[in-house]
């Protein structure tokens, strides 16, 4: 990481503290629908904690709460690449999965924000959420992760290995 990334970091870990009242007063900058890239279904007897444990210990995903929120989204979580690149996956109350790979927003704030770079990686997701998701539509009743605006659960390069 070069010196203007390490800076990036720093001013980071001061916004994570205030972003859920940024992206509330800036929410009318986001189309208030579900993101592009269908992936699949949570497999029917899989809940959201189970998912969650998946993902974190096998694959390092982590809590992404520096993101637009999606209309009845329940999980938005990242898997970092790098301080620059991610992968993000959202999981619906419904039970459809989505996701994509994506600038971080700590390396490339207005990019990320505005979509630009986004790409599908389909088959990357699939290997991350194995079993976890078919391709039928499986109608779910998930619940909300409950960290989902916790700054303290956000997935950082800093403790992505925690």
């Amino acid at each position: 990481m070069n010196s203007l990334d390490k800076i990036k970091q720093k001013i980071w870990r001061g916004i994570y503290n205030v972003f859920p009242k940024l992206e509330h007063f800036f929410v009318f900058l986001h189309q208030q629908k579900r993101q592009k890239y269908h992936l699949g279904w949570v497999r029917p007897g899989v809940n959201l904690e189970e998912l969650k444990r998946h993902l974190h210990s096998k694959w390092g995903f982590g809590n992404h709460f520096v993101a637009w929120e999606d209309p009845d989204q329940v999980l938005s979580w990242r898997k970092l690449e790098s301080f620059k690149e991610q992968y993000h996956l959202r999981v619906y109350k419904d039970g459809e999965i989505r996701g994509h790979y994506e600038y971080t927003p700590e390396a490339h704030p207005f990019d990320h924000f505005g979509e630009k770079g986004e790409t599908e990686h389909k088959k990357a997701f699939e290997k991350f959420l194995g079993d976890f998701m078919i391709q039928e539509k499986h109608i779910s009743h998930l619940k909300r992760d409950p960290d989902a605006w916790n700054p303290d659960s956000e997935i950082t390069i800093e403790n992505e290995n925690k």
